[in-house]
């Protein structure tokens, strides 16, 4: 986010910086964390996971439903904002 002022005046939209050691202000980053640790454990070197691997947990957690989404997809969410 080094160019964040440069994107608010492209697009209009305030960038929010949350503030140190406050978790409680990055709920959905800090859920989405916890998932990420289901497969891959605190000191992972990520180094040795190949993109393959990435890319089959990143599909998994699109497709995994969410509270926060009525219980809809991320995957499900963002095709109907770009229909």
């Amino acid at each position: 986010m080094a160019r964040h002022q440069s994107f608010t005046v492209a697009t209009d939209v305030q960038v929010y910086f949350c503030d140190p050691r406050s978790p409680w202000q990055r709920g959905s980053n800090e859920n989405t964390n916890g998932l990420l640790r289901q497969y891959f454990p605190r000191g992972t070197n990520l180094s040795h996971v190949s993109q393959a691997q990435l890319n089959a947990v990143a599909l998994r957690l699109n497709q995994r439903p969410r509270k926060t989404l009525d219980f809809e997809t991320p995957a499900d969410r963002l095709h109907k904002v770009l229909r």
